[in-house]
């Protein structure tokens, strides 16, 4: 159920011509309800599993000495083992194109829908559970939609935070290198 769900709804969700105004809320709870498991559908390269996720992002309206200026926030999810808080991510499974797999997992685990943007890069990791190397690739997502029930919900926490406070508390040094990739991103979008 949840593999079909994912595969008719993200589409249309993550589509052009979706409005979050028109967002039912009997579609949001039937989505909610499976998060894919198991590794059987994953993609390997040369023995790295390649993993993908998003930096969701919003923009929050700040007044600085009277000027109404536009920052960043991203949202951080909890850790599975509860250690931490770090960007949603997972396996790209050889069903679904790479921003499909961002997006899913980006619903999944943290509960958000939006725009997957074009990729930040690519980045190897290592397993803290096992002695293999990741390959991971990381996407920026303009959240429309903040869902109020998720597949994950029971099981992580998640917060919207500035860049700077992210940077604090995010532990892994490929994904603050993926954030540094975004605010520049959109420093040089925001100057043009």
């Amino acid at each position: 159920m949840g593999l079909a769900l994912s595969r008719v709804l993200l589409p249309f969700l993550s589509s052009k011509i979706f409005s979050v105004d028109l967002f039912p809320k009997q579609l949001e709870n039937m989505m909610c309800l499976v998060s894919r498991t198991g590794r059987h559908l994953q993609r390997y390269d040369r023995g790295c599993r390649l993993v993908v996720g998003c930096i969701p992002y919003r923009y929050r309206e700040t007044c600085v000495d009277g000027d109404l200026k536009e920052e960043i926030e991203v949202l951080l999810i909890s850790a599975q083992n509860g250690h931490g808080m770090q960007f949603p991510k997972g396996g790209w499974e050889i069903d679904e194109s790479m921003e499909q797999a961002a997006s899913r997992e980006t619903l999944e685990e943290a509960g958000v829908v939006g725009k997957v943007e074009s990729k930040l890069g690519t980045w190897n990791y290592k397993s803290k559970r096992q002695a293999t190397v990741h390959e991971g690739y990381m996407f920026p997502l303009l959240v429309k939609k903040q869902l109020e029930d998720w597949p994950e919900k029971n099981i992580r926490k998640r917060r919207w935070l500035s860049v700077a406070e992210a940077k604090e508390v995010c532990p892994h040094a490929w994904m603050k290198e993926a954030l540094d990739v975004l605010v520049s991103r959109q420093s040089q979008v925001k100057q043009k």
